[in-house]
């Protein structure tokens, strides 16, 4: 069953970057390939990849060679015309609703990563379509930027390790938190 995992760093008071969409924070921090947040290991998993406009924007102008993968399909929510530099990139408007049924299929069987964007992690949350959060958590204080998940969720701890400078931790999501 194709699952919706959220993969992605934050500081300590729960930002994915500052205000100016920075994540300079994030590149000081050591860690050490393996363990619970080891990326080639997560993507050996993963048959799709959704993310809104600001994440693209942030990997074509900083990560020129970011490439998904062969075949992989990449899902850009975007209300922007943005330029399209790799095969397999889909740019979609709307809401999530409107395109689940598509991204889940693309996946071919494996999971969908919903990489950067607390609010496009939001909205599949909301249609009870986010399962896991996969969160690195580093030793910084913002205090202001871009959420990690500006909702209200219930989350179960999974699992959890120290990776260097981070604090990896695995959640299965719940459902929106009521009280």
């Amino acid at each position: 069953m194709t699952r919706c995992r959220y993969y992605t760093a934050a500081t300590l008071d729960g930002f994915l970057a500052d205000e100016h969409d920075s994540l300079a924070w994030l590149f000081k921090q050591q860690h050490e390939p393996g363990g619970l947040a080891d990326f080639d290991g997560f993507m050996a998993g993963i048959g799709a990849q959704v993310m809104g406009a600001t994440t693209y924007e942030w990997l074509q102008r900083h990560e020129p060679d970011w490439d998904p993968g062969p075949g992989q399909p990449v899902w850009v929510f975007t209300h922007r015309d943005l330029p399209v530099r790799r095969d397999g990139v889909r740019l979609v408007q709307g809401p999530v609703a409107d395109h689940l049924e598509e991204v889940l299929a693309s996946a071919g069987g494996k999971d969908v990563w919903i990489i950067g964007g607390g609010d496009l992690a939001g909205q599949f949350a909301d249609l009870g379509h986010l399962d896991e959060v996969l969160v690195s958590i580093a030793s910084v204080v913002l205090g202001a930027g871009r959420p990690l998940l500006p909702r209200r969720l219930d989350l179960t701890l999974l699992e959890h390790e120290r990776n260097g400078d981070l604090l990896v931790a695995r959640y299965a999501v719940r459902g929106p938190r009521t009280d």
